[in-house]
């Protein structure tokens, strides 16, 4: 059982709520009498200090998932990163004053939480979250947990290992530009190649690209090369599968759309563990944040920021802070 002192801790926040299904800025609200979140034993309560967006949170709020979705209203958010003010019984890693980060929603698309990271306070799960690297701000900490989770998760599920090569489709958001890290520096990939548009090409070579697409000028199925894995992260599996290698892997983290093999669609479990693990690299500047350049969006302007995300033509992720 973690020890602590006990903290000031309100009875209402402010809080990015929806009470009903639809686009970002037609139904999230600001609300400043949210209840604070109750912790069970098994959970800390974390003072948000910044939150990141991803994808999943607009396919939530637009209702895509309602059949295992948590009943409205919700607080939205996924990724979090804050220090530690309250932790329940059973809890034996943490501490109050402990800053942390994770994706606070074990499973993404399965009863998530009805309370998320777009918050003053979040009650999360022991499991799912992870120490901060020391080397990291909390924006840079929010904008990981989810997308390095899946970006990690993928390569594992698809088989990756030391000496093969890649092809990352997407290699400029919020995951592929992870996944091109990992496969590159974490697990020692032979060759990585990556699409983007063309004024991301750069940003793909520092990330550990040794071949950077134009996906608008290039048709990457038509390399002479296979790939031993294709991470597919727009939505071009079918494409993908024209790119790998026979007995290769194609992962994708598109749903919602036909998927044939060797495609298979991969769907992230929040743990803990993959940050611990990853947590060497990034202290070691082997893996770093990606952050969009419009980011971090204050607490006030996240409808702006998912506004942005919509358009898909963010680098990184979306940041929000500061969380007042």
């Amino acid at each position: 059982m973690a020890t602590s002192t006990p903290v000031s801790i309100p009875s209402k926040m402010k809080a990015w709520v929806y009470g009903q299904y639809g686009k970002p800025e037609d139904v999230l609200r600001l609300e400043s009498e949210v209840d604070v979140p109750e912790v069970n034993d098994e959970q800390v309560l974390i003072k948000v200090a910044a939150a990141s967006l991803n994808p999943v949170d607009i396919k939530m709020m637009a209702g895509l998932f309602k059949a295992t979705d948590s009943p409205v209203p919700t607080v939205a958010g996924y990724d979090v990163a804050g220090v530690v003010v309250k932790v329940g019984s059973k809890v034996k890693e943490f501490n109050v004053g402990d800053e942390v980060y994770g994706d606070i929603h074990e499973h993404a698309l399965n009863n998530p939480k009805g309370s998320g990271s777009l918050s003053e306070y979040a009650a999360v799960e022991e499991k799912v979250v992870a120490l901060k690297p020391k080397n990291l701000s909390f924006a840079e900490a929010a904008s990981l947990p989810l997308a390095v989770e899946t970006a990690y998760g993928g390569l594992e599920r698809a088989g990756f290992s030391a000496g093969q090569s890649i092809l990352v489709l997407g290699g400029a958001g919020g995951v592929g530009s992870l996944v091109v890290q990992l496969a590159k520096h974490v697990f020692g990939a032979s060759k990585v190649a990556a699409t983007s548009c063309a004024g991301k090409l750069e940003l793909l070579k520092t990330l550990g690209a040794d071949l950077a697409i134009d996906y608008k000028r290039d048709k990457y199925e038509d390399l002479p090369e296979k790939f031993d894995v294709v991470y597919d992260t727009v939505g071009e599996s079918g494409r993908g599968n024209k790119a790998v290698k026979e007995g290769g892997s194609v992962v994708t983290i598109v749903g919602g759309r036909p998927v044939i093999p060797p495609a298979f669609v991969f769907d992230v479990t929040s743990t803990g563990t993959v940050l611990n693990t990853l947590k060497p690299f990034i202290e070691e500047e082997k893996l770093k944040p990606v952050i969009d350049p419009k980011s971090p969006f204050p607490f006030s302007h996240t409808i702006e920021a998912f506004s942005h995300l919509q358009t898909g033509r963010g680098t990184g992720k979306a940041v929000i802070y500061p969380i007042p």
